[in-house]
């Protein structure tokens, strides 16, 4: 597809670590800066494929920071392949209730599309950078739309169906 024609984002019940569709398939989420792994999306990740887990920690030096920005593709399947995106500038906190950096999320999102056309995969993800990073949504969406869609890569975003009583 041209670059100027225009993917519209596709929204699906289900969950992002099971996507749909034929080919290869990128799953992106967003990850922090700190070298911590534990809540939110990243246990999904990281019970289906250990691997995203283990290279995620080896970007991390104890005594420093991963760069934002920094984006990290692991193959953890013959077709899937798990974008870890540094983007979120320390943990949610008080003193800091939005450390999703959206300059970074946008960096992040330009590399995981050219990484996409060089596979011709499609991206798939939950609503990245809206859970424990404190984005919004309304602010995530555009990003999105702009760095991968705007690009021709196909976009899957999951939303978990509700739980049933």
């Amino acid at each position: 597809m041209p670059a100027h024609e225009e993917n519209p984002i596709t929204y699906l019940a289900g969950d992002a670590t099971r996507p749909v569709g034929e080919g290869v398939k990128i799953i992106a989420h967003v990850c922090n800066n700190l070298g911590k792994w534990g809540k939110g999306f990243v246990l999904a990740v990281s019970r289906r494929w250990p691997a995203a887990r283990q290279r995620y920690l080896t970007l991390h030096t104890p005594g420093t920071t991963i760069p934002l920005g920094t984006v990290q593709v692991v193959r953890v399947e013959e077709d899937i392949y798990i974008a870890n995106l540094i983007t979120q500038d320390g943990l949610r906190s008080r003193h800091n209730p939005v450390p999703l950096k959206y300059l970074s999320l946008e960096a992040c999102l330009g590399q995981v599309a050219t990484e996409a056309r060089s596979l011709e995969a499609s991206v798939h993800m939950p609503r990245i950078g809206c859970g424990l990073a404190g984005g919004k949504w309304d602010r995530v969406e555009p990003i999105i739309q702009h760095a991968l869609c705007r690009r021709g890569v196909a976009v899957y975003v999951y939303d978990l169906p509700a739980r049933q009583s």
